[in-house]
C-alpha cells in the first residue's frame, strides 16, 4: 500500500479523532437556524425528481466552478434520468415487465434522491462560507452529514484543493447509498439479484455517457458499469469518470452541449438523429430491427425514448435513513491520485448493446406470441 502524503497524514489525523458525541448542535443562532432552514428548504424545493436535481447540479457549478464534483453530478444526473426513461422506451417495454420497470425506477429514484439530499446541503453550504467569508461547516450536523465530509470541507477550506474535495464527495455519496439502497434487503431481492444479471448482460443500463457535439456530429465519451454491487468499484468509476470529464480534450465541449441543452430525461436531447420523445411506432405491431452502426436503418422510425415528465410521476420519498456511514480512516486511500490515463471510448460499444437489445427484442416476441 501507498505511503501517505502530508496533506493525507493531517487529514488521517483529523479523522481518527472522531468523538461519538458529534451531533447536531443543541441550540443555534438567530442566523444559524435561519441558515439551515433556508438550505433545507432549497434542498427539498431541488429534489423533487431526477431534473429537478440535474438542473440544481449545473446552476451551482456556474455559480461555483471550483467544485467539479457538482458537474460530475449533474452529468451522472442526466444518466440517470436516461435510464430512468429506458424503462418506458421502444426497447425496455419489451424486454422487462411492468413490475420490473416499477422496481428499477424506485432504485434509481431513491439513489438519485439520497445523494442530492445528502450532497447539496454541503454544496449550498459552502457557498454560503464563501459569502460570509466564514468557515461555516460546523453547521454540517445539522443535515446529517458525515463526519468524513465535515473532515474533507475544513480541509478545503484551508487548502483549496479541488480534486480532493471531488474524490471525497465521490467517495461520500458511494458510502451514503451502500447501506441505505445498495445492502438494502428489499432493492437486493427484488434487483441487484434478480435483474443485475440481464440488466449487465443485454441493456444499454451499464454505460455511464458523456455526449458533446464535435463539427455536426454527436460524440460519445464514458465509462462501463461494472459490478455495481461493489462499493469499491462505484468509487473507482466514479474517480475514471471525474478525470474523463475534466480532461482537457473533452471538458468545454461537454460543458458547451451541457448549457445549451436543458436535460428533459429523453435522449433525443443529444441524440435526436436516433431518439424521439415522441413514440413514432404503433407498439402492437412486430418489432422490427432499427439500427445498423449507430445509425437507423432506411426508412426505420427513431426509437422512443419520453421525457422524464411524461415516462413517471414525483415520488414522495421516505426520510433518509439516520446514521453515519463512516468508521475507518482507511478510505482515505481512495484519494490518492491515479496516474494512468482513462480511455473514454465508449460509442461503438453504446452502439452494440443498443442492436444487442433489438436482437433479444427479436429472439423473445416470436415465443412469447
Amino acid at each position: 500500500m501507498k505511503r501517505l502524503p502530508a496533506d493525507l497524514k493531517s487529514i488521517k489525523k483529523t479523522l481518527q479523532q472522531k468523538k461519538d458525541s458529534f451531533t447536531d448542535f443543541d441550540s443555534l443562532t438567530d442566523d444559524e437556524a435561519k441558515l439551515v432552514q433556508f438550505i433545507k428548504g432549497q434542498t427539498r424545493e431541488n429534489n423533487l425528481n431526477n431534473v429537478t436535481r440535474t438542473k440544481a447540479y449545473l446552476a451551482f457549478f456556474k455559480r461555483n466552478p471550483e467544485i467539479e464534483w457538482a458537474f460530475l453530478a449533474h452529468m451522472v444526473s442526466r444518466n440517470a434520468g436516461w435510464n430512468m426513461t429506458d424503462l418506458k422506451g421502444s426497447l425496455l417495454t419489451r424486454l422487462m415487465t411492468k413490475e420490473q420497470q416499477a422496481y428499477f425506477f424506485a432504485f434509481l429514484e431513491r439513489s438519485n434522491w439520497l445523494i442530492f439530499h445528502d450532497a447539496y446541503p454541503q454544496l449550498l453550504l459552502y457557498e454560503e462560507s464563501k459569502k460570509a467569508n466564514k468557515n461555516l461547516f460546523y453547521l454540517l450536523p445539522q443535515f446529517g452529514i458525515s463526519y468524513f465530509m465535515k473532515v474533507m470541507w475544513d480541509h478545503y477550506y484551508q487548502k483549496k484543493d479541488n480534486y480532493l474535495i471531488t474524490v471525497a464527495l465521490i467517495i461520500n455519496e458511494q458510502n451514503y447509498i451502500e447501506g441505505r439502497v445498495i445492502q438494502n434487503k428489499e432493492y437486493h431481492a427484488t434487483l441487484l439479484e434478480s435483474l443485475e444479471f440481464k440488466i449487465q448482460e443485454l441493456l444499454q443500463l451499464n454505460q455511464i455517457l458523456f455526449p458533446f457535439i464535435d463539427g455536426k456530429q454527436v460524440k460519445l465519451v464514458g465509462q462501463s458499469v461494472h459490478q455495481f454491487a461493489s462499493l469499491k468499484e462505484r468509487i473507482l468509476l466514479g474517480k475514471r469518470l471525474y478525470h474523463l470529464l475534466f480532461d482537457d480534450n473533452f471538458f468545454s465541449n461537454i460543458y458547451d452541449m451541457a448549457r445549451r441543452q436543458p436535460h428533459t430525461g429523453s435522449r433525443k436531447d443529444y441524440w435526436p438523429d436516433i431518439f424521439n420523445d415522441i413514440n413514432e411506432s404503433n407498439p402492437v405491431e412486430p418489432f422490427q430491427q432499427r439500427l445498423e452502426g449507430c445509425q437507423l436503418k432506411p426508412g426505420a422510425n427513431r426509437l422512443y425514448s419520453p421525457s422524464l415528465v411524461n415516462a413517471w410521476s414525483n415520488v414522495e420519498q421516505q426520510p433518509a435513513e439516520k446514521g453515519d456511514w463512516y468508521s475507518n480512516w482507511r478510505v482515505i486511500h481512495y484519494l490518492q491520485k491515479d496516474p494512468s490515463k482513462v480511455n473514454g471510448d465508449i460509442q461503438d460499444e453504446y452502439c452494440e448493446s443498443l442492436e444487442k437489445m433489438e436482437l433479444a427484442i427479436l429472439a423473445k416476441e416470436p415465443i412469447s406470441k
